[in-house]
């Protein structure tokens, strides 16, 4: 295979500023269609291109496509000032316009990319540039709050937002070479999350935002308001004209937003193409380097599980052979879907998401009061309890309960992303743990994953968690899913609003997505408590500004459950003869 280079291409944006792009394209005379990525992590860095999750560059280019890599402003080669997500939509509609009008493209343009490469996607779609034909995002998000920054349950994503803007403010004192003390300390934090994290009041990290000031601003909103709104594509859908071909894993940090962007999508996108054309590919993967084999600690899903047998690439030429070029000759096939189903580790093509023929069913939370730790006795069952209790609880932020897996961006200290056994932590007093008696029959879980809660507190402000835990017939607790749920936001994520102290209030958790089958043996288990620290950062429980409290106070939490207050686990149950798959009797 022979291609041509070329290297640092300055291409101009509206405001005069031009970024460096490097061009790749195919022997021949031209015109190509061109796939572009748009990076702030070093288009000249083979890490960008040689990371599993993304396709292969020169697989590309041997299939006739021109390649083009930018840096986008205010990184590696670009000049200007990097500010997360704010110039990605014109700087991206600007470059789309800008290879549109070169002589070796054919004016069919596609973008890929994962992570922020996603984001820059999302933004640029919605500037409906006519030459973009597809958008390909692997592991991102389209609604910037939701997913990575923030969470459903208005909770600030602690771990992302702390270990990405160190690494990012890292970046970018290194291009200026500023100051070495606050390279050590940014550094320090990096090497030692606990120093990253713990330190009281939140917003007080001055070597972070002294070169990433966005740090401050994402912490002085916590709520989904303008600052948001202006960076959340998904809300535009209607102006999204393109298909997307979306890849996520159960573990990665962006898994909820990447099946959110695609049912908008196929129910709002703004083209029959786009509705008509969005594809899902779900595999046992987290989001940070290494945690894509489909191997971790706790829990294997096998030599399928690895994205390599995935086969991205092929995914990625398939998809853009069909929307990009326009061969209406590559098979779509009826399946729009893929996964890969955990507990009987195996992928399975699907025609759309959520399942056809899903079941919602609810899961009471009952047992006298004492569900504390897995000994307790908390259970969840299919038959609403005959009798009120609640289950009470101190949470103490300055002992808040640790991070073991899950989707977590980088890992909490002592942990790593990923299926991880909660036995541990299901030992606490502050953790409520809720069990299903053992199975005979398979239990299929594919589908969205909603925790409703009757609950009290002391505070006029605090957070309530939950997770869903597959318990294996040795013990292992192994994390599925998860979510948090502020209270303040439990109505509105724009309009917070205090709860009167020992008031009953009905929370509605998002505990994200997943795939499962619960075998003969194993049990299913909700754990609830109030913190999960630091995937999500800790409430003071004093219904003040959170990122500025210094002085958190103690909180008596309560579960109510029974028959006036129903507290109940909704699963997503697949019911079909070809997995074997039954509902709990």
């Amino acid at each position: 295979m022979t291609f041509h280079v070329e290297v640092d291409v300055a291409v101009p944006m509206r405001d005069g500023v031009a970024l460096a792009t490097n061009v790749w394209r195919p022997e021949g005379p031209g015109p190509f269609p061109v796939l572009l990525v748009r990076t702030p992590y070093g288009k000249d860095d083979a890490g960008t291109f040689g990371n599993p999750k993304l396709p292969d560059v020169f697989a590309f280019v041997e299939a006739g496509y021109a390649v083009v890599a930018q840096d986008v402003r205010g990184t590696s080669r670009s000049p200007g000032v990097f500010v997360p997500n704010v110039h990605e939509g014109d700087d991206g509609a600007d470059t789309l316009s800008w290879i549109a009008g070169q002589p070796w493209c054919d004016g069919e343009i596609g973008m890929w990319g994962g992570s922020y490469m996603g984001f820059t996607q999302w933004l640029a779609a919605v500037r409906d540039v006519p030459a973009l034909r597809a958008i390909a995002p692997v592991m991102s998000s389209a609604d910037l709050y939701r997913a990575p920054w923030y969470s459903p349950g208005g909770a600030l994503s602690q771990d992302a937002v702390l270990t990405w803007g160190t690494a990012s403010a890292v970046r970018n004192l290194r291009r200026a070479n500023g100051n070495e003390d606050d390279l050590r300390t940014l550094a320090s934090g990096l090497d030692d999350p606990r120093s990253l994290h713990e330190p009281l009041p939140l917003h007080d990290r001055p070597a972070m935002t002294r070169h990433l000031p966005w740090v401050r601003d994402v912490l002085d909103h916590p709520e989904r308001d303008a600052f948001w709104q202006e960076v959340a594509a998904i809300d535009r859908c209607g102006s999204i004209t393109v298909p997307a071909l979306q890849i996520g894993g159960w573990y990665d940090v962006f898994i909820g937003e990447t099946v959110r962007s695609y049912r908008k999508m196929r129910t709002h996108g703004g083209s029959a193409a786009a509705r008509e054309g969005q594809r899902l590919v779900i595999g046992p993967w987290a989001h940070s380097d290494g945690a894509d084999l489909g191997t971790f600690p706790d829990r294997s899903f096998g030599l399928a599980g690895s994205i390599k047998n995935a086969d991205v690439t092929e995914e990625h030429l398939r998809f853009f052979d069909r929307w990009v070029r326009g061969r209406t000759d590559v098979p779509a096939g009826p399946h729009r879907v893929r996964i890969f189903v955990m507990g009987v580790d195996r992928w399975r093509d699907e025609p759309d998401w959520p399942l056809p023929g899903t079941r919602y069913r609810d899961f009471f939370l009952g047992g006298t009061g004492r569900a504390n730790t897995s000994s307790g006795d908390g259970v969840l069952t299919r038959e609403a309890p005959p009798a009120e209790a609640a289950d009470t609880f101190l949470y103490d932020p300055r002992r808040p309960v640790p991070t073991l897996g899950g989707t977590v961006l980088a890992g909490a200290p002592g942990s790593y992303p990923g299926p991880a056994d909660q036995s541990s932590v299901e030992t606490r007093e502050d953790v409520l743990c809720f069990t299903s008696a053992a199975l005979g029959r398979p239990v299929e879980v594919t589908g969205h994953v909603t925790l409703v809660l009757h609950v009290s507190s002391s505070a006029p402000d605090t957070d309530f968690t939950g997770k869903l835990v597959d318990v294996h017939p040795d013990g292992r607790a192994i994390l599925l899913c998860e979510g948090i749920q502020r209270v303040r936001y439990r109505d509105s994520l724009t309009h917070p609003a205090p709860v009167k102290p020992g008031t009953v209030v009905e929370l509605t958790l998002d505990l994200s997505v997943t795939s499962n089958v619960f075998l003969p043996g194993h049990r299913i288990r909700l754990e609830v408590s109030s913190s999960n620290f630091p995937r999500y950062d800790r409430n003071t429980n004093t219904g003040g500004a959170i990122a500025a409290d210094t002085d958190p106070v103690v909180a008596v939490n309560r579960v109510h459950h029974g028959p006036a207050h129903p507290s109940r686990l909704v699963l997503p149950l697949v019911e079909r003869d070809t997995t074997g798959s039954e509902t709990l009797a």
